[in-house]
């Protein structure tokens, strides 16, 4: 075998096919993947458009194969591994070619597609440089050929459909100079090691070789074993006396996240958790044959873990005003406070700064995470923005004005609301669909605790859960009440969507299943009894609509922004885009090829109304995906209309082509409508809307079931009833459980639980919803857990229901949660119970296998 390092423009060369044998897997690669590997072309691009020679990024390695050659001298190649980074490649520069083309740069186009994707004077599979698997292959042509079907669902289209938003939205900041940076990047500056077997290789036995190796050593371990081969003379007693101690009290995972944050910390503000080893050697190398200075090093490193343990563990902290903020962002989670947290210990262990100034400073911090949630940005990029503070505070003295000075400086991903913008924020945007549950959680108890009850709450007993006032499923007299708010042209139903995830209408109780969606005065009196203030104010007004949920609003806004304080004055600029436009522009580009969706959903996702949506669509033609948004009864929009520049004729057309079906009376099929929490999905907000499981029981055993069964038998006809009750009969049967939701309605959840209760060990086929009668099939659930990552397997099981009469299942929707009626049980249970089976039997299959299966099979 030969090996060589490359980059990718000179591997895909000339003449040559790269083809993915049948014992790979489909290509598997998702958004945290793809997600990664965008971060890292950003940085090379960042650095081409300063001036400054991009250091090659490695990317890994891919092992060939020669093939024959074909007629005409073509060269072909098995890739025996490396097929996701190849496949993945390819799609980027599929759609960076769609982009130039977006914007009429033809030959910059027609230069990836001939030079890149395409042998020009080769005929049908020998066309393709990239030949992937049969299941994939089908899904990257469209993409190649630019076909209506091109981003469809899976995970082939998924990659494009990223790659082409992040494209877009890159080019929105950054011109023409930018997207040609990204094309440098991709083509010049990452590296790859190409290995190249002998003709007569056994190359399934390099594959099983290669995907079949032991455990390798962690980054942490090869810095260890490099530091010790440094002190031949002290290592032994550095090592019982320092090193062991530090190892024995973090751990294996924190003791790797204490060196990352050693190189963050000391202004390495582009280290990467997987390149530890390699950037510490290079840091050390200067001192590497003086023992002395090695030993030191360990000595630092040493106490910094001491430091570390006060950040993981707030409670080992001394000072109480810095320990309340250190528990604040523990609650808050993620690790995205660290560096500038462990910045702030060393120069409070060094005299530099008081504890009292750390404490403000990580104020700061959190009041900048808090503030982006309420205004509704993306977490993308904010831990760029701390590992970036340690190096911009080298040369500030002043702790905390030196944070809030520089995080209140905007540039590029780092916007750190003010004032008017959260107070706008709080009225008016779904507050409930922002973040994750416990960070929504923990700024209702900041706010909770700003009333300063004489008796406060006690949160570790407490069994407190966030609860909508205005319910989510209102009963008619809350939408009678709603109807004399209404204003022209705005239903019951458009008021509620615009008001019920507000801030304002959100609270704390530990009496959910009591306040379920009662009318407002049985929720008074269970309010009035609660030991929190907040419900006591709520309880005390006379009614609840939209005056009383503004005004709470105006209340918490005041509240938000002393407990949070802004940016220094006059820094963000309050005529800035606002943040929800982007939002949809990102929900369009996402959509799959065969979707569409409506404005009262688009609303939802970005919190405003349906009116306010169609009027900035209309206004703003040159929105890519806009004929995809269609009235809520399916029909297309009278008012639609393409760009002058972009004539595509009549949008059923150009839907249908993309695999959309219409009816007799113009509405297209609803199983392809994208709800808000599918859209929500496609962009990576997974938290939009509780979609897991949250207790589980045997049947008859927890509340929860029996509720379950109540609102069923309540709502469903006694053979639906019976259908899904003999279906989960037969489901515990099989070994499986049965998990509930804690919601109003409360759902059921399939499971089966692989290790124990563990949930992240858990999975669940269906979501039956029994007072709305419907059952969602979870594939957004699915694609991230083995062995459904695998897409076939997530296809097979669409497929088998899809032969079941009632189901109707939409292809374009297999990476969402696309639904069929809860009746479908009452003729066709025992059908839906030999899915069930083939679904344990396959999850079983899988099990069995696992101790050999491919741990590298995502290469």
């Amino acid at each position: 075998m030969h090996a060589q390092e490359t980059t990718f423009s000179k591997l895909i060369h000339g003449e040559t096919q790269f083809q993915v044998p049948l014992y790979q897997r489909t290509y598997s690669w998702q958004r945290d993947e793809l997600r990664q590997l965008w971060d890292d072309v950003q940085e090379l691009v960042e650095d081409e458009l300063e001036g400054r020679a991009p250091a090659a990024h490695f990317l890994g390695s891919v092992v060939l194969a020669p093939e024959r050659v074909a007629a005409g001298g073509m060269q072909r190649w098995l890739v025996v591994d490396g097929q996701q980074r190849l496949t993945t490649l390819m799609l980027a520069f599929t759609a960076l070619r769609d982009r130039h083309r977006e914007r009429g740069a033809e030959k910059k186009a027609a230069r990836i597609h001939d030079l890149i994707l395409v042998n020009g004077y080769q005929d049908g599979n020998d066309h393709y440089r990239l030949l992937p698997t049969q299941a994939d292959r089908e899904a990257f042509i469209a993409c190649v050929e630019s076909l209506p079907t091109a981003g469809g669902a899976g995970n082939i289209g998924g990659a494009y459909r990223f790659f082409t938003a992040a494209l877009a939205q890159g080019e929105e900041s950054g011109g023409e100079p930018w997207v040609d940076a990204v094309e440098s990047v991709l083509r010049d500056y990452l590296s790859i090691v190409s290995i190249t077997a002998a003709e007569g290789d056994n190359v399934y036995r390099i594959f099983e070789s290669i995907n079949n190796t032991g455990v390798g050593l962690s980054q942490s371990d090869l810095l260890r074993n490099y530091l010790f081969m440094c002190l031949p003379k002290r290592g032994e007693s550095v090592y019982r006396n320092l090193w062991l101690p530090m190892q024995e009290k973090l751990g294996p995972s924190n003791l790797e996240l204490l060196v990352w944050l050693d190189l963050v910390v000391g202004g390495n503000n582009k280290a990467k958790q997987s390149e530890i080893y390699r950037d510490q050697k290079k840091r050390l190398e200067p001192v590497s044959s003086d023992e002395a200075a090695i030993e030191a090093e360990i000595t630092r490193l040493s106490r910094r873990a001491e430091r570390l343990m006060r950040i993981l563990e707030p409670e080992r902290e001394g000072d109480p005003e810095l320990r309340e903020v250190l528990e604040r962002l523990s609650r808050w989670g993620g690790q995205t406070h660290y560096p500038l947290a462990l910045l702030l210990l060393d120069r409070m262990d060094d005299g530099r700064c008081t504890a009292q100034e750390a404490a403000t400073a990580l104020t700061y911090a959190e009041s900048y995470m808090v503030r982006r949630l309420f205004a509704g940005y993306s977490t993308t990029g904010s831990n760029r923005v701390f590992m970036e503070l340690p190096k911009e505070m080298e040369k500030d003295d002043s702790s905390a004005d030196g944070v809030r000075r520089i995080l209140s400086a905007k540039t590029g991903t780092r916007v750190w609301p003010g004032d008017e913008a959260v107070r706008s924020a709080i009225a008016d945007r779904p507050f409930y669909k922002s973040g994750r549950a416990n960070q929504r959680f923990e700024v209702l108890r900041r706010l909770e605790e700003s009333y300063r009850a004489s008796e406060p709450v006690d949160y570790t007993k407490a069994k407190l859960t966030v609860e909508h006032v205005l319910p989510q499923q209102p009963a008619q007299q809350w939408f009678d009440l709603l109807a004399e708010e209404s204003g022209t042209g705005e239903t019951p139903e458009d008021l509620h969507r615009q008001l019920v995830h507000t801030l304002g209408n959100l609270t704390l109780s530990g009496d959910n299943a009591r306040l379920s969606n009662h009318p407002f005065r049985r929720k008074q009196e269970i309010l009035d009894s609660s030991a929190l203030r907040m419900n006591q104010r709520i309880a005390a007004e006379q009614r609840w609509g939209r005056e009383e949920i503004l005004a709470r609003a105006g209340e918490l806004a005041d509240r938000s922004l002393i407990l949070w304080p802004g940016p220094i004055d006059g820094v963000v600029n309050a005529d800035d885009e606002w943040v929800g436009w982007r939002e949809l522009r990102e929900a369009l580009l996402v959509m799959p090829a065969g979707t569409w969706t409506t404005y009262g959903d688009l609303a939802s996702l970005i919190g405003t109304h349906a009116i306010a949506v169609g009027n900035h669509i209309s206004t703003n033609l040159g929105l890519n995906g806009a004929h995809r948004v269609l009235m809520a009864d399916g029909k297309i929009s009278p008012g639609f209309r393409w760009p002058e520049d972009r004539p595509s004729g009549d949008p059923r057309d150009v839907l249908e082509a993309e695999g959309v079906p219409f009816d007799g009376y113009d509405r297209a099929r609803r199983s392809h409508r994208l709800t808000a929490a599918d859209l929500a999905a496609l962009v990576g907000r997974d938290d939009f809307e509780e979609t897991a499981p949250t207790q589980d029981a045997g049947a008859g055993e927890d509340p929860a079931a029996e509720r379950f069964e109540t609102l069923l038998r309540d709502n469903q006809t006694p053979a639906t009833t019976d259908g899904v009750l003999k279906a989960l009969h037969f489901w515990t049967e099989q070994g499986g459980r049965c998990a509930y939701g804690r919601k109003t309605e409360t759902s059921c959840f399939p499971t089966l639980y692989l290790d124990g209760k563990a949930p992240t060990r858990a999975l669940w086929p269906l979501a039956l919803y029994p007072a709305s009668g419907t059952v969602e099939v979870v594939f957004q659930h699915l694609k991230r857990r083995a062995p459904f990552d695998d897409e076939p397997l997530r296809r097979e099981l669409m497929t088998l229901l899809n032969r079941i009469d009632g189901i109707d299942l939409a292809e374009a929707k297999l990476d969402v949660r696309p639904s069929f009626p809860l009746e479908a049980f009452a003729d066709h249970s025992e059908e839906i119970c030999s899915v069930l089976e083939w679904f344990v039997h396959t999850v079983a299959l899988a099990e069995a296998r696992r101790p050999l299966d491919d741990p590298a099979g995502t290469a």
